[in-house]
């Protein structure tokens, strides 16, 4: 598949304040002085310290105090960005975790353009967890919320922007001419009409010394030359070659390996264990009571490997004491009755007796189940605890809240802990945990060992059947939807209930993200509709149940755009009107983004055209992330299974800074979002999950894969969000297609025409 494109420093601050902190864009103090001291940054290559005041994606800012002076700009240091070498190989250090997503090319390709340096000798790098790589607007370390490229669009340029002036700088004073006479080509300063250049290898070190320039410009987007090229991936080489180093990978002198036996039912705790027949497994080396996450007790096997430790665990006989648990059964019973009771108004617009002047009504039940994140690579996480240090090895999303939470779990100050960001294999919001569930888990491992007189390193293992059923989940939410037509089949009333475990409450978060009771991410995609719709009311509830859940790819907008866009094509239905041409008019005027993707993807899927036998088209279209999606899926059915054979996509993401990236992050949110709706489900029976691993939770099969084709819409806006915003459409749009083949209304995920 090809892509289409049309024209186209640490404060020692416990983590509740951090977080306020980085979250609100309040200051974390720290002098540059003392970030250079603290990170040895003495020299080699090129020193670079850039301001960038209230510049930035989001608007945001962070000062950082220097000594004796008031709060200044947001500094990033010297070489936290980029190293040039003597031989001109340009090292850029990239503060986002790389999982699959491109990172580790799109964000050097920001800086490499306003560089000007030589793409061929660019390298890129994971950055350690430090505050100085940071989210430009409110500081924290993450990936996620595909804000990667959003929020980093003009902090990368502005940075490659100031080190390529102060290059051009150092070769205009040792030539002793003034700087407007030199100018820069694929990393070589040159002298305009003279013959003299220097690369930039050799500049560095003289460009280190120099007074920082401000205010530098940034490059007009039409003369850009890398940005909005297709370009292949710099970590591709050693993924396939396999010396890419993943979590799973680590390997340190003398290390152990540790798999945990947890309780079967969330927050449950040991009461007596028989670790007889675990002791006598050949290389168990201990066998440790350590804590776990949700107040839990676990016990860890501490083998030579990862093998014998497992048998260790399973040898086991562990009694537990076990709280009370759902049954999923019922507690779908119990969120169907909260439908008819008020909730928490998250948007309440026009008159609420609207309804009794409808001339037509729709009323709809919607269910979504529990769902893992499944990554290919199992969670895992290696530690090294020292009297007064402690070093991690992992992939996470989350290295300033892991920092935090691991420092106050070893019992050190944040400065003495370590994150060595290494590859992993998916995330999809698992590994951005409030709780640092599996960094800390390793954390407590080491610790114990460490009681128990085992000085070593230990990795810390999940196996697939130990995250799925002890990880955390996409929440289980019902919807009801209550619409009016007008008398010309137009949106007169919309009322929508939601019920589902709140992901925010308990967490730090908790005060940003629900208001009036209401947690924003159950309820974003609805109120925030770009649609039309007069007299609209949104509550939600949130019941208490004992199962962690947590933010899963594109978060509330799984289950949030296929209420929206089933309904929506459902009304059109209604109208005796064309699904694109009824979304089209809904549309409010302002929605400029919705309706270029709606009318690329009509043009691009063939939508007027006659699909063939047997063969249905349905079509969705959702913003999320700043970004507006609209997907054509073509299917059939046979014998009452549902096969997609085709889909189309089209994205508004603003600038397309890497179009391969565009096209990968896409086709992989359709095949995520297809296997939720072809296949996901998590259930309980009393508190337990019934699913293990990929036999009883099935993910897409590469021959079920349809034919996918991204077209990007051309745009010359910042970028937005990318990896998130292909998810949600993808089921609305097969559901829509099945409707059009059968006349059947889907509204259960994962699909069941039997049930429909």
């Amino acid at each position: 598949m090809r892509t289409l494109i049309d024209s186209r420093i640490e404060a020692d601050l416990p983590a509740e304040s951090l977080i306020a902190s980085l979250v609100s864009g309040s200051p974390v103090p720290v002098s540059r002085r003392e970030f250079l001291k603290a990170t040895g940054m003495a020299g080699g290559g090129l020193m670079l310290a850039i301001g960038l005041g209230e510049r930035g994606a989001l608007g945001g800012r962070l000062a950082a105090a220097e000594e004796g002076a008031a709060p200044a700009p947001k500094v990033y240091p010297p070489s936290a960005f980029i190293r040039i070498g003597e031989d001109d190989r340009v090292t850029i250090v990239v503060g986002k975790l790389e999982f699959g997503q491109g990172v580790l090319t799109s964000m050097p390709m920001l800086i490499a353009e306003e560089l000007d340096c030589d793409w061929s000798k660019v390298r890129s790098e994971h950055a350690p967890a430090d505050p100085v790589y940071g989210h430009p607007g409110f500081g924290m370390q993450f990936t996620g919320g595909s804000m990667s490229i959003s929020s980093s669009y003009e902090q990368m340029r502005t940075i490659g922007a100031t080190a390529r002036q102060m290059l051009m700088s150092a070769a205009a004073q040792r030539w002793g001419v003034a700087p407007d006479k030199v100018s820069t080509r694929r990393g070589v300063v040159f002298e305009k009409g003279g013959k003299r250049s220097l690369a930039y290898g050799k500049l560095a070190n003289d460009a280190m010394g120099l007074p920082v320039p401000t205010g530098v410009a940034l490059k007009n987007p039409k003369t850009f030359t890398l940005i909005g090229r297709p370009t292949r991936r710099l970590d591709s080489p050693e993924k396939v070659n396999g010396s890419a180093k993943f979590g799973m990978d680590v390997r340190l002198p003398d290390m152990r390996v540790a798999v945990l036996a947890r309780p079967p039912v969330f927050g449950g705790k040991v009461t007596k264990v028989d670790d007889a027949r675990a002791r006598a497994v050949p290389g168990v080396e201990a066998v440790l009571q350590v804590p776990v996450d949700r107040g839990g007790t676990g016990v860890a096997v501490i083998a030579k490997g990862y093998w014998p430790a497992h048998q260790g665990r399973d040898a086991l006989d562990v009694q537990w004491e076990l709280p009370a648990g759902p049954t999923t059964a019922t507690q779908l019973e119990q969120y169907r009755a909260l439908l008819s009771q008020p909730g928490g108004l998250a948007r309440a617009d026009g008159d609420a007796k609207a309804m009794d002047r409808a001339a037509k009504r729709i009323e709809a039940d919607y269910e979504f189940p529990y769902l893992a994140h499944a990554t290919m690579e199992p969670l895992n996480a290696t530690a090294e605890l020292k009297a007064d240090s402690l070093t991690l090895w992992s992939g996470t999303q989350f290295q300033t809240v892991d920092q935090q939470a691991a420092a106050r779990a070893a019992g050190l100050k944040p400065e003495q802990v370590k994150i060595v960001t290494m590859f992993a294999g998916g995330g999809f919001g698992r590994r951005a945990n409030p709780t640092s569930d599996f960094m800390v888990e390793a954390v407590n491992v080491a610790k114990a060992m460490r009681q128990a007189g085992i000085e070593a390193p230990v990795k810390v293992i999940w196996s697939r059947e130990d995250d799925m059923r002890g990880g955390y989940y996409r929440p289980l939410h019902v919807h009801r939807v209550q619409v009016g037509l007008d008398g010309q089949s137009m949106p007169l009333v919309w009322h929508h209930s939601v019920v589902g475990q709140s992901i925010a409450k308990g967490t730090l978060f908790e005060k940003m993200m629900i208001k009036n009771g209401v947690d924003e991410l159950s309820v974003e995609g609805i109120v925030d509709t770009p649609y039309n719709l007069p007299n609209f009311r949104v509550e939600a509830q949130h019941p208490e149940v004992n199962v962690p859940v947590l933010w899963w790819r594109s978060v509330g907008n799984t289950h949030t755009a296929f209420v929206m866009e089933t309904m929506i094509d459902e009304m059109a239905q209604a109208a005796g009107k064309d699904p694109i041409e009824y979304r089209l008019a809904v549309l409010d005027p302002k929605s400029t983004r919705q309706r270029a993707v709606l009318e690329l993807v009509r043009r691009k899927s063939g939508w007027n055209e006659k699909p063939p036998a047997g063969r249905a088209r349905g079509v969705a279209m959702h913003t999320s992330f700043g970004s507006a999606v609209a997907e054509v899926a073509e299917v059939s059915v046979d014998k009452g299974r549902i096969r997609v054979h085709k889909v189309t996509c089209a994205i508004d993401c603003g600038v397309a800074v890497n179009p391969l990236t565009v096209e990968a992050q896409v086709t992989s949110a359709v095949a995520y979002g297809l296997t939720a709706a072809l296949y996901g489900r998590i259930t309980l029976k009393d508190g337990r999950v019934e699913q293990s691993n990929f036999p009883d939770y099935p993910v897409l099969r590469f021959d079920e894969m349809p034919q996918t084709s991204v077209h990007i819409v051309p745009s010359t806006a910042d970028p937005t969000g990318l990896g998130e915003p292909g998810t949600p459409p993808i089921a609305p749009a097969v559901a829509n297609a099945v409707a059009r083949l059968t006349g059947k209304r889907l509204r259960r995920l994962p699909f069941d025409l039997s049930a429909a």
